[in-house]
């Protein structure tokens, strides 16, 4: 695999009356496969990249495909910030904006073949949209979910420091007095979230069911549709937030086909290090430890669709 430059690049798009939501672009070829990359809770699209060109978007980009990386609305350059007046949650993310990007995405490549990657609550988000829209026509190559979750069934002590204590009252306490979640009071390097979608996430990780606000589904609708094939990649030192345990509950809760791989990112699996949540992406020794096997992953269904 050699590397080749990249054009990086931001585009924005409108989303109702005056938001404007942003789309990072890291194309590698202009004729590459597009890859979408979505981030998750209490974070932006800078999960997948830095500012000096390291991480997971740019390393695609020099193996020459076009990546996509969204700042949901109100993170990252989105704009505006997340603030008391943001009325919108994961009901809108999935409805409005994952389609907007998407449909960007789509102006500028065409209906072409696409990967999808996703870290964290990203992956669950992915998985509403697609069992809303694409169940039936979905043009999905493969997607790779990074210590993606959907419910936290582990008990532990650490488990009930950071999701009972401080998502489950902490982030509420702090949304009640400011209108929002400053999630950045508490975690370093987070980014905020609406009320609304702070109570609804919290809702789906303590529950077994999985409905929206609308009524739909999700835990009937995903096991009974044949999804794209999926890598479920969890870090063995992810201790709480993608453990293990609760991403293989997800690989039976969506109804795991054959076609689906667990990868655990650890040294009894061969890997230089214990992976946890957020080094998972972020670590400088990824690119050439578990990336090359997401890289492995993308050829295979490529070529399974005849790609490549």
């Amino acid at each position: 695999m050699n590397p080749s430059p990249y054009r990086e690049t931001s585009l924005f798009i409108s989303c109702g009356n005056s938001d404007r939501l942003h789309l990072k672009r890291f194309c590698g070829n202009e004729k590459g496969i597009p890859i979408l990359l979505l981030h998750g809770s209490i974070e932006n699209g800078r999960i997948f990249y830095s500012a000096s060109g390291k991480g997971l978007a740019p390393f695609l980009a020099s193996l020459g495909y076009d990546v996509f990386i969204p700042d949901l609305r109100g993170k990252g350059l989105s704009t505006p910030a997340i603030n008391r007046k943001s009325s919108y949650g994961v009901f809108e993310t999935i409805t409005e904006e994952i389609p907007l990007f998407l449909e960007k995405i789509n102006e500028l490549k065409g209906d072409q073949p696409m990967h999808w990657m996703a870290h964290s609550w990203g992956g669950v988000l992915l998985l509403c949209y697609y069992a809303r829209y694409l169940a039936s026509n979905g043009n999905v190559l493969s997607i790779t979910f990074f210590g993606t979750k959907r419910r936290i069934s582990i008990r532990s002590a650490r488990k009930f420091m950071m999701a009972d204590v401080i998502y489950g009252f902490l982030f509420l306490l702090i949304g009640k007095v400011k209108g929002y979640v400053d999630a950045g009071m508490i975690v370093k390097g987070s980014d905020n979230e609406t009320l609304k979608t702070n109570r609804q996430t919290w809702q789906w990780v303590k529950e077994k069911k999985w409905i929206d606000q609308d009524g739909f589904n999700y835990g009937q609708v995903l096991p009974a549709i044949l999804l794209p094939p999926v890598m479920y990649i969890a870090g063995i030192a992810d201790d709480v937030l993608g453990h293990p345990t609760d991403v293989q509950l997800l690989m039976l809760e969506t109804g795991s086909q054959q076609t689906n791989i667990f990868y655990l990112a650890s040294k009894k699996n061969g890997n230089l290090h214990n992976y946890g949540h957020i080094n998972l992406l972020t670590h400088p020794d990824a690119i050439h430890d578990h990336f090359p096997e997401v890289i492995k992953w993308l050829r295979k269904n490529e070529k399974r669709y005849g790609i490549i």
